[in-house]
């Protein structure tokens, strides 16, 4: 499984990365990873489309994207069409950030994990 990662360099450029989930646990019917922290969970459904311009991550979350598809582009001038059920780590909470773009009714599920 792969989840999408943004993070920023040493002179605060942002760019993505693949990280690779590894499974610890396998059965006839399923893999499973360790147990991740979280400290919460944040619901959010976007009435109007979404152009946010460049912007930093208010905290290391793992973003879900569940209806919709989401454009994330980074500083370094990589763009990725997030599609529904796929996850983004969002680390780049600081350097130039990253910009954002998606429709009215999207709706995503914020996972903190500081």
């Amino acid at each position: 499984m792969r989840i999408h990662n943004v993070y920023e360099d040493a002179n605060g450029e942002s760019h993505f990365r693949d990280i690779e989930v590894d499974w610890v646990e396998e059965t006839a019917s399923a893999k499973m990873s360790k147990r991740l922290s979280a400290t919460g969970i944040v619901m959010c459904e976007f009435s109007e489309s979404i152009y946010d311009t460049w912007h930093r991550a208010p905290r290391r979350q793992y973003a879900i994207n569940l209806t919709g598809n989401v454009e994330i582009t980074v500083s370094d001038g990589e763009t990725r069409h997030i599609a529904p059920g796929e996850i983004v780590l969002v680390e780049d909470t600081a350097g130039k950030g990253h910009i954002t773009k998606f429709v009215a009714g999207h709706r995503a599920m914020f996972v903190p994990i500081d």
